[in-house]
């Protein structure tokens, strides 16, 4: 009579390996960096994960009506402050390699975050017709402006300073030979901005001080403008300078 195994022969016999089972603590949590750097530099990765896609699914919510225009313009500046200063830094830079091979490595399909991004500003800043509410009437303070045609607002003639103050304040900026990105950005930035408070309409070369928001916002913190896309700029901004104040008179 044939003595049958119970189970199923293995080509090798197994044998635990009782020192490498003692140096392995399941309880144990496996740490990923060795170094406070490599800890930071995850964390800061991570933090880019999250706010691209915050963005994404922001941007989602706000073409629904899901999410107050308010709401969404603070979310949005927020979270594109945050990722500009995480990839600032020349470490994480390094990491990050840019946007296109982040999504990549991470297999991240957010093509709403991605122009969000790409634009730096949220799209209440870059819509004529939702920009942001200013304040009360208000009459032109004294500065020859008028606001009846203001595209169904009525600012007071305080906001209109401001925009004029910008506008020149901007300008000024290119004639003393301030040309790097991290000068010119915040301060058309603030031009859009003030002139949104203003008018919802879309005067005549809005259009050309978003285009150059654009630009501005691909550039590195440190690069310039050449003489020639200087002299441009200027140009446009003035030209848009006349257009807003066209809106007003």
């Amino acid at each position: 009579m044939i003595n049958r195994q119970p189970y199923a022969p293995t080509p090798h016999s197994y044998v635990p390996n009782s020192t490498l089972s003692a140096t392995i603590n399941l309880d144990e949590e496996v740490k990923l960096a060795d170094t406070r750097a490599e800890r930071d530099l995850q964390d800061s990765l991570a933090e880019i994960f999250s706010i691209i896609v915050t963005l994404d699914e922001l941007e989602k919510a706000f073409l629904k009506d899901a999410i107050p225009e308010a709401d969404y313009t603070e979310i949005c500046e927020r979270s594109l402050k945050q990722y500009k200063s995480l990839v600032a830094d020349e470490t994480v830079a390094r990491a990050f390699v840019g946007l296109e091979e982040f999504k990549a490595e991470w297999d991240l399909e957010v093509p709403r975050a991605t122009e969000r991004i790409r634009v730096g500003m949220p799209s209440t800043a870059v819509n004529a017709s939702a920009g942001h509410h200013g304040g009360g009437s208000g009459g032109g303070g004294g500065n020859g402006f008028k606001s009846e045609n203001s595209g169904g607002k009525n600012p007071s003639g305080q906001l209109i300073l401001e925009a004029t103050q910008d506008f020149i304040t901007f300008l000024d900026a290119l004639r003393l030979g301030l040309l790097a990105k991290d000068q010119l950005h915040p301060l058309l930035t603030d031009v859009i901005q003030s002139v949104n408070k203003v008018t919802d309409r879309d005067f005549e070369n809005r259009g050309k001080i978003v285009q150059w928001l654009i630009t501005l916002n691909q550039m590195k913190a440190t690069e310039e403008l050449s003489e020639d896309q200087a002299r441009e700029l200027e140009l446009d901004i003035n030209s848009a300078y006349q257009g807003f104040k066209s809106t007003l008179s």
